[in-house]
């Protein structure tokens, strides 16, 4: 399956919403106030958020102008472009020399890390990559078991202790193992926390400083898992998550359970932050590097 189909199959309950709502304006008709204000009232309801809607609305009208276009569905690749340049493209590679490139992965509790850190290493594996898992939320067994599983079904080695232990001990272990093993990459959950609880944010802080100590630049990339569901929420966290902790990349999970798609355009734009992955559904493979226009498509093409 494509990219796009990916995308659009993921998308499929914004479909009787949002989507359905822009492919009918852009339809047919004259582009007038009343183009733009039903325009704007579609992005905000679709949560790309006031100030990106307006600012994506102004824009389209300037290049209208300019260009002189007269139909809506020429407008329409117009507003394609423009969404593309808001979701620049992240950096998902990790052909680096650093070996191992080592993956964190931080959020609130519910947004998906397990999972997720699970589907990342599939994708790599089936790179050929040789990666390494961290079963980091040692504060619930649930999540030690559950990652013990995908491990498996990934065809991953997993690094886990007893519930209850120190994280940071844990990823102590696991990068001397990565490095003994040669292994490419090394990925690790972490457990939920809500950025307002100062002594978890400096938990994590320790075990970026653990990593950090046994391998200088580690970890080269921390990603922020965020549930595509909780709409402006996510917004909100991932600005508090980056004041505590420098944020390289976002994964958005859950886009098959939102009907306003717009949320991947209101964080770009907002967070400067690249989103590096997209999950669509609930299997191995519902996981996706992010690509800016193929998701734009998705969104305003039949």
């Amino acid at each position: 399956m494509s990219l796009i189909d990916q995308f659009k199959n993921g998308l499929a309950r914004s479909k009787s919403g949002f989507i359905s709502r822009l492919d009918g304006l852009f339809g047919g008709g004259e582009i007038n106030e009343a183009f733009y204000e039903e325009l704007e009232e579609i992005l905000v309801s679709g949560d790309v958020g006031v100030q990106t809607s307006v600012k994506l609305v102004d824009q389209l009208k300037e290049e209208i102008r300019r260009q002189k276009i007269k139909a809506r569905e020429e407008a329409r690749n117009l507003l394609l472009q423009l969404i593309t340049g808001i979701m620049k493209p992240g950096e998902t590679s990790v052909e680096q020399d650093e070996q191992p490139f080592v993956i964190l992965l931080v959020g609130v509790n519910g947004s998906g890390k397990t999972t997720t850190a699970a589907k990342l290493a599939n994708l790599y594996r089936q790179e050929r990559k040789n990666v390494l898992l961290v079963a980091g939320d040692t504060f619930r067994a649930a999540a030690i078991e559950q990652l013990e599983i995908w491990a498996a079904r990934a065809g991953v080695e997993l690094i886990k202790q007893q519930p209850g232990s120190d994280p940071s001990a844990l990823f102590f272990d696991a990068i001397n193992a990565a490095k003994a093993r040669a292994v490419d990459l090394v990925i690790g959950d972490t457990a939920g926390r809500l950025h307002s609880r100062h002594n978890l944010m400096e938990e994590l802080n320790k075990i970026h400083r653990v990593i950090g100590r046994i391998m200088p630049g580690a970890p080269h990339r921390v990603l922020l898992v965020l549930d595509a569901t909780t709409g402006q929420n996510a917004v909100a966290q991932a600005k508090s998550f980056n004041q505590s902790l420098a944020i390289d990349g976002l994964v958005l999970t859950k886009l098959d359970g939102t009907a306003r798609g717009g949320i991947v355009i209101n964080i770009a734009d907002e967070l400067k932050i690249p989103v590096c992955y997209v999950g669509t559904g609930e299997t191995m493979d519902d996981l996706a590097p992010f690509r800016p226009e193929e998701f734009a498509r998705a969104l305003l093409e039949d």
